[in-house]
């Protein structure tokens, strides 16, 4: 497929850097050639259709999926680290993943669960503190999931265990957040509180969001940046009332829509019109 024309990033640095990363599953390449910037501070929502690689990239620059092909760059807070040359304690005390349907131990309590973000943190020398008992609260407060602190998670609604999840990433306390589809399981009304809460954390603290999304209005009312992948390719990358209209959302998506300003944000809202036969869809 032909790529849209690039558009340049409203932010001037880089949190990551993808530069040729090929990634691949049993020898078959899911991801090819990416050249990826993900802007330092901003809320970054990777989109596209179902199988495009979208979790896959995620995987790549998490250090969960190694490379094939090319290289990935931690350029956060001045450094450029080729991702695979750092410890695995000291990336994730610099990234946070919340990779789709994570294992869950067994018999685990919510607050205990939580605790493990703060892992990486924890040294021969130093162990669990004080400061570890409020980032958990701080996490858990944030994600409203403190009543449920003795709950086992394996007892909870989707919704709630999601929310523990997040409450994991958060308690991590990293200048970068990775998510893997973070409103699976949630209701409309708890979409929105999640994205409000990872919002307001890219505000407050500084801290680069990258997430992954299906819904392509939240896509755009919530991202500063939005990264548009189809069959394992980038097919463009920008603000998203720069990038998204009708043209972008016929290739990207085979969908026939009219794209019209949200009347809450002003952001592109993408109304469905038709689906593309599939002799008319994007090539």
């Amino acid at each position: 497929m032909a790529a849209l024309t690039m558009r340049p990033t409203t932010s001037g640095s880089s949190a990551l850097r993808a530069r040729g990363l090929t990634l691949s599953y049993d020898g078959r390449r899911v991801v090819e050639g990416l050249d990826l910037d993900v802007p330092a501070g901003r809320v970054t929502v990777v989109v596209g259709p179902n199988g495009c690689g979208k979790s896959t990239v995620l995987r790549g620059l998490s250090r969960l999926l190694r490379p094939t092909g090319g290289t990935v760059h931690l350029a956060a807070g001045g450094d450029d680290d080729d991702v695979w040359s750092l410890r695995p304690k000291e990336f994730a005390r610099r990234v946070a993943l919340l990779p789709q349907s994570p294992p869950l131990p067994e018999g685990i309590t919510v607050v205990d669960l939580v605790g493990r973000g703060r892992h990486p943190h924890h040294t021969l020398v130093r162990r669990w503190s004080a400061a570890d008992d409020e980032a958990v609260l701080r996490a858990m407060q944030a994600t409203g999931t403190v009543d449920l602190a003795e709950r086992h998670v394996e007892e909870l609604s989707g919704g709630q265990r999601q929310r523990v999840w997040i409450a994991l990433t958060l308690a991590q306390e990293t200048d970068i957040v990775l998510l893997d589809e973070p409103t699976t399981y949630l209701d409309v009304a708890h979409q929105i509180d999640v994205l409000d809460l990872l919002c307001e954390l890219n505000r407050t603290r500084g801290t680069t969001v990258v997430m992954v999304l299906h819904d392509l209005n939240l896509a755009a009312r919530y991202a500063d940046h939005v990264v548009a992948m189809r069959d394992g390719l980038l097919v463009g990358s920008g603000a998203p009332g720069d990038l998204i209209d009708e043209d972008f959302v016929s290739r990207v998506f085979g969908l026939g829509s009219r794209v019209i300003p949200d009347p809450v944000t002003g952001s592109p809202l993408v109304v469905p019109t038709s689906t593309h036969p599939q002799t008319g869809a994007p090539s």
